[in-house]
């Protein structure tokens, strides 16, 4: 559930004053980009990745970003203190509203900026993952984007929800593992991890960056591999991460049952992530005229 107070545009309002309009064409047709931090002792976590991926994804969609980072972030921070989030995670929205035929003469900006925060969401551990085939399109221009039309996603989860599973393996049109709906996902054999390439179709995970660049030096070095099923239900360890979620380990693929979730490779990347965040909050804190 959402906090109360919501910063739309240059406004910090209370969520029932937040007006959006049929006349944003952009929201109705899910031409828009977002991102979710996660916010740890106040501050938000890897803020600079977050950022960088919404630039290159507005690229990609030609939708306008004419924000500025120092000033976005000065109002996430003001947004948390009205929200009283220690720990938590928030959401940057940009919405194109002049775009197409389907829009109002209304005095919008070109494209809306939208910062909201909440509590983080439960999640059990190990999860148990469905399979969803043809999930991902990776020939897609806008495969790996992180776009607004977010359909896809929670239709393949509530349909896995509804077979009695947490989440679900996405496969690309070629039958390779990409990704599940919102986590990326990896697997671990003979001490060998291994995650899907970006040409899989999956999105580029701030998580998943950050252990690509720990985990040789953590012990437990992380490849880019193209993957099948079968690699999974083989594998010695399985897990899945996301911004919300840091790491979880997965106990069933597809009815088939992984050796050893949670296993020692898994949490031991999960040690050297939780000690990377702990170094990025220290420093970020410690930075002159920052929280």
């Amino acid at each position: 559930m959402i906090h109360r107070f919501v910063f739309h545009n240059d406004r910090l309002s209370p969520v029932e004053e937040v007006r959006l309009s049929p006349g944003q064409a952009g929201l109705l047709n899910g031409w828009g980009l977002f991102t979710t931090i996660r916010i740890v002792t106040g501050v938000p976590f890897a803020f600079e990745r977050h950022w960088k991926r919404l630039l290159r994804d507005a690229e990609r969609t030609h939708c306008p970003f004419p924000f500025n980072a120092e000033a976005v972030r000065g109002k996430l921070d003001e947004l948390l203190r009205a929200n009283q989030v220690r720990e938590g995670c928030a959401r940057i929205y940009a919405i194109y509203n002049q775009v197409g035929f389907w829009r109002s003469d209304e005095n919008f900006p070109r494209v809306d900026l939208i910062l909201y925060s909440s509590d983080l969401p439960s999640y059990k551990e190990p999860v148990r993952l469905g399979l969803r085939e043809n999930g991902r399109y990776a020939a897609s221009p806008l495969a790996g984007v992180k776009v607004t039309s977010w359909l896809n996603n929670v239709w393949s989860l509530y349909e896995a929800q509804q077979a009695g599973c947490d989440e679900v393996v996405m496969l690309n049109e070629r039958g390779e593992v990409a990704e599940c709906t919102a986590a990326n996902i990896f697997c671990v054999r003979g001490g060998r991890v291994c995650t899907p390439p970006l040409a899989s179709g999956c999105l580029e995970g701030v998580t998943r960056s950050v252990l690509l660049e720990i985990g040789k030096r953590a012990g437990a070095p992380v490849e880019e591999c193209t993957l099948l099923p079968d690699d999974l239900y083989a594998a010695d360890e399985v897990f899945i991460s996301s911004t919300n979620r840091s790491m979880l380990g997965v106990s069933e693929v597809n009815g088939h049952r992984i050796a050893s979730p949670s296993g020692p490779v898994t949490l031991k990347l999960e040690k050297a992530f939780a000690e990377y965040v702990r170094e990025y909050i220290e420093a970020r804190s410690a930075a002159p005229g920052k929280r």
